[in-house]
């Protein structure tokens, strides 16, 4: 299909991206599998390709470029080559916006040169054990000490992806008790330094799929973070949560689409190659359907997903239409990579394959950054339902 969202530095960027993957990623990618995350210097190689700078400003070491292309770019390259980047997605999909948005030109100077070179490793630590989607009931909490320095946390989180790794960790904590008449208020924002004593990862979790991410449990033991690593104003954290949603949902729209579209190409290559019957099993007109029904879902998806993104990069992507986009893709995709891994038959059960891994990493798309459930009450609400 014709596209307009990416121009000549995009596809250069591509080919960068291409060869990295190619040289650093592939030949060592079922060691990450197996081992159940990327090695810490994996993100030092991405800091250095200039990756986490791409949206940092000039002066603290990034490229300073207002733009989510390049990230597309890399949902769309790594899924082709079916492989991820570990953790790190969170780092800059998570981590830097809230940065951007909440941080003091202090804060920036301190925190944005390590973030840009992948020396320091950030994630966000919002769900906890029986919380789930409901954030405003979160019980970890931050309270302020008497000499006013520093917050003493004390709780636990689950779910946190790229929690392993981390080197600082954005926690969402109550300083404040609920108001009746608002149980959003009183949330918080920190910049946890992982170093902190009484700071702790638990298990690190052994999810379905996306094997090479790294996801954790936390507990805060009294650890103690000083007044000058508060994000933005105390007790306005729930409201700075929300304005970052979109983008999120946007970034899981559009890595699904990318998903399918490699789900297609995996397909495609392998019903060409395998032979059944004295012929290959891309001959047979089920074959030619089901590929070319596939193709077309995956057409529309990208649409969707590059109609996002061009409104997200002009800061117009409503809440309503990024649901609406993460609905339709992550379901897309769901059914796409379904359809494709039955192509492979036997194979594709077999996680040598990257149509399986595949299977396994794409249901987390309609569960996380908002289930499709949640989506549609988005949907339904802006529809005037």
């Amino acid at each position: 299909m014709r596209r307009t969202v990416f121009n000549e530095d995009h596809e250069a960027f591509r080919e960068t991206i291409r060869a990295f993957i190619a040289a650093e990623v592939v030949p060592v990618y079922d060691e990450w599998f197996a081992a159940g995350q990327a090695p810490r210097d994996f993100y030092l190689k991405l800091g250095e390709l200039g990756i986490f700078g791409i949206e940092v400003d000039e002066e603290y070491g990034g490229a300073g470029i207002d733009s989510h292309k390049y990230e597309a770019v890399i949902y769309e390259e790594t899924a082709r080559a079916g492989v991820s980047f570990g953790g790190s997605g969170v780092h800059t999909l998570l981590g830097l916006p809230y940065i951007k948005m909440l941080a003091t030109d202090e804060q920036k100077k301190r925190w944005l040169p390590k973030f840009a070179s992948g020396e320091e490793m950030w994630a966000l630590a919002m769900t906890e054990p029986g919380t789930g989607s409901d954030v405003a009931g979160m019980k970890t909490t931050a309270k302020l000490s008497e000499d006013g320095t520093h917050y003493v946390l004390n709780g636990a989180k689950t779910f946190i992806t790229g929690g392993v790794h981390a080197d600082r960790v954005i926690v969402c904590a109550r300083t404040a008790a609920p108001r009746e008449d608002d149980r959003r208020f009183g949330i918080s924002l920190f910049a946890v330094d992982t170093k902190s004593e009484g700071y702790s990862v638990g298990r690190k979790l052994d999810k379905l799929g996306l094997k090479v991410s790294d996801t954790a449990e936390l507990a805060f033991v009294d650890v103690k973070v000083p007044v000058e690593d508060l994000m933005g104003e105390e007790n306005k954290g729930f409201g700075y949560l929300g304005t970052n949603l979109a983008s999120e949902r946007w970034g899981i729209a559009f890595g699904a689409y990318a998903q399918a579209a490699a789900a297609v190409r995996f397909a495609k290559e392998y019903v060409q190659d395998r032979t059944v019957f004295g012929k290959t099993v891309a001959s047979f007109q089920n074959t030619k359907f089901e590929l070319a029904a596939c193709q077309a879902e995956v057409d529309a998806a990208q649409a969707v997903a590059d109609r996002a993104l061009e409104a997200l990069d002009a800061g117009e992507l409503t809440a309503a239409e990024a649901a609406s986009a993460k609905l339709f893709c992550t379901e897309v995709a769901h059914r796409v990579i379904d359809r494709c891994l039955q192509l492979h038959g036997g194979y594709g059960f077999m996680n040598e394959y990257p149509i399986a891994r595949l299977y396994a990493d794409n249901r987390v798309n309609r569960i996380y950054g908002g289930t499709s459930e949640v989506m549609k009450s988005i949907i339904a609400k802006s529809m005037g339902l």
